[in-house]
Formats: structure tokens, sequence, C-alpha cells
């Protein structure tokens, strides 16, 4: 599994969790910290929670991987997932415009997360 996919199925796992405002950003052309930066909202504490865990869970089963580390779960105000070539970041709303992620890595390649719709 290459990075984008590592990267589109970390943002799946937060949509699974009702995150919101999913981005994606490729930062490898412009960083050597990682290839993508996965950014989603948490509306609380509990969600945020939630979201970091699903994300965990997910990559664990799919792709049998684990965070190399991880911060700021248990506060749930910010989670940090860090798979190498992934770097996901799960913030509540004051935390996501205080640090503004999205400007800081703005000169990388960012794209909104669609969820792909599923008919049966």
């Amino acid at each position: 599994m290459d990075s984008q996919q590592l990267a589109d199925l970390a943002a799946e796992a937060c949509d699974d969790r009702k995150a919101t405002d999913i981005r994606l950003i490729r930062v490898d052309e412009v960083s050597s910290l990682a290839d993508w930066m996965v950014i989603a909202g948490g509306q609380s504490d509990v969600q945020v929670r939630a979201i970091a865990r699903a994300v965990e869970d997910r990559l664990e089963t799919d792709a049998e991987r684990l965070p190399l580390r991880k911060e700021g779960v248990q506060e749930g105000r910010w989670a940090l997932l860090d798979y190498g070539e992934v770097i996901v970041h799960v913030l509540m709303p004051d935390e996501r415009g205080y640090y503004d992620l999205e400007a800081f890595w703005s000169h990388g390649e960012a794209r909104a997360f669609l969820p792909s719709l599923h008919i049966n």
C-alpha cells in the first residue's frame, strides 16, 4: 500500500466517525517529514478520540500498520497519529482554527476528502 492509499484509508476512517472538513495535503515535495497530512475535525473530545481510534483500527486491520507515535489522544482536543509517511491530525474547532495547519501546509497539494458513494 503506497502513502496515498494509506492517507485515503485514514480519511475514510475519519469519515466513518463523522469527522468534519477532512483534508488531505500532499507534502512530500515540500517536506521530508511525511508524504501526506490528513487533517480532520471533531466536535467534542469524545468524537476526537473515537476518530483517532477508528483510524488506528482501520490502518491496523487493512494495512497492518501501527502508529510510530501518537499524541494527545487522551486529552481529546488534538490527536496526532504518526505513521511515518502519513500523519493524521484530528482537532477540535478551536485548536484547528488556532493552529491552522491547512495554511501552514498551503504550499503542499491539498484536496478535500470526497467519500465514495456506495449504491446498493
